[in-house]
């Protein structure tokens, strides 16, 4: 299939028809990103087990005989090394059964009348703007405003979050871990302030939850919660953002489903699962790495090697979606895995889909005759790893 890089912008503007031919050809496939050696699984069952599969980890101090010397990071970036993503048995489950005393169904759609409202302002300016770029102007902003809120982070430091997070969001290549290594400081000191803070005037925020979550008699450290918030707004925001792009645009470029839509909203829960699939933000699982020396799929992995579930392929294959490259709005069952499978499925789920059942609605309900404002071809997709995402969605209201 010769070389292709995996985080160019070339291959994001169109990555399916060689997920295609991996599925077909090539059910895992080796690759580089950067100076690294990742196996690409692509089909859906594979995936699935790959996600489940305990022969294989995320912390890399739990790989069988590893000598390798922990990856030496500033000592105010520790935390981060210790995320909930990044976490096995029984560490994982521990912080996840924490941050659910937090993170819990009543908070969420407490939130259900402030995203009316925030999309509402949002939908307002773009009235008055009438040629827009949606990504600034309102896929940004909402999910950002809402996971900041909830969390207790002042408006006035949003933009922050949003530069700081795509810089640590890049390929993780050598270069990109150093120019992000600034943007990562502030933000751990920016962390560390706030959750002292709330240790010390505690609000009604998921901070203050979230550094109160207590569980027989646990609680998070205080890394534990600076790992925590960062996850959070990570995943709260940049997934949520490239959600309503991506599948903004997908309506545009198919504007029979888009009609249909826009004749029955009562649609709108199955569209977003449909969105989802066909065009997910999350185009892959994040990493796995070999517990030991094994054997997937007829490829010798070497203990520690990186495996990568491709979600976006997953999504698309023929085996478990029938007319699998076809939108279809009502699509009924939807078993994708955009939010992910196993015990790292998204915390966040739930917020995604009420965001997105919101902002699809009312961005609809708003402005029907919606157009694109630039051909396909023009648009620029970000270089990064697990994302995909585009830079910019210019639009006519």
């Amino acid at each position: 299939m010769g070389k292709i890089s995996i985080v160019s912008r070339q291959f994001k503007a169109d990555p399916f028809p060689f997920y295609a031919n991996l599925r077909a050809e090539s059910p895992i496939y080796p690759t580089q990103v950067g100076s690294r050696k990742v196996w690409l699984v692509s089909r859906y069952d594979d995936v699935v087990s790959l996600l489940k599969d305990e022969r294989f980890v995320k912390d890399r101090r739990n790989i069988e005989g590893s000598k390798q010397k922990e990856q030496w990071v500033p000592a105010i970036l520790k935390p981060l090394m210790r995320n909930m993503l990044d976490q096995d048995e029984p560490d994982h489950r521990r912080l996840k059964t924490l941050v659910h005393q937090a993170f819990t169904p009543r908070r969420i759609e407490h939130m259900r009348g402030r995203i009316q409202e925030i999309t509402h302002i949002l939908l307002n300016h773009l009235e008055k703007k009438r040629e827009a770029e949606l990504i600034h102007d309102f896929a940004l902003p909402l999910p950002m405003t809402v996971i900041t809120e909830i969390l207790g982070i002042p408006a006035a430091d949003h933009g922050k979050f949003h530069h700081w997070t795509r810089a640590i969001l890049k390929a993780p290549t050598e270069l990109n871990a150093l120019l992000s290594l600034p943007q990562m400081v502030a933000l751990m000191k920016y962390l560390r302030t706030l959750v002292q803070s709330r240790r010390d005037q505690p609000r009604d925020d998921l901070v203050t939850a979230i550094v109160q979550a207590e569980e027989a008699g646990d609680h998070l450290s205080e890394d534990e919660c600076l790992a925590m918030i960062f996850l959070l707004i990570t995943a709260g925001h940049e997934t949520t953002v490239n959600l309503i792009t991506n599948g903004v645009l997908t309506l545009l470029q198919h504007p029979a489903e888009k009609n249909r839509l826009l004749n029955d909203f009562s649609l709108i829960p199955s569209a977003t699962e449909e969105l989802a699939r066909f065009s997910p933000p999350v185009e892959m699982a994040t990493e796995r790495y070999a517990r030991s020396d094994l054997t997937l799929l007829g490829a010798g992995i070497k203990a520690g090697e990186m495996v990568l579930g491709v979600i976006a392929s997953a999504n698309r294959d023929e085996s478990q979606f029938k007319k699998a490259d076809v939108l279809d709005l009502g699509r009924n069952p939807n078993k994708h895995l955009s939010f992910g499978q196993g015990m790292h499925y998204c915390l966040g789920a739930p917020l995604a889909r009420m965001e997105l059942h919101i902002a699809f609605r009312m961005l609809l309900e708003r402005f029907p005759d919606l157009v694109l404002k630039a051909r396909p071809e023009q648009l620029r997709w970000r270089p990064t790893f697990v994302i995909r995402g585009l830079e910019r969605l210019p639009v006519r209201v």
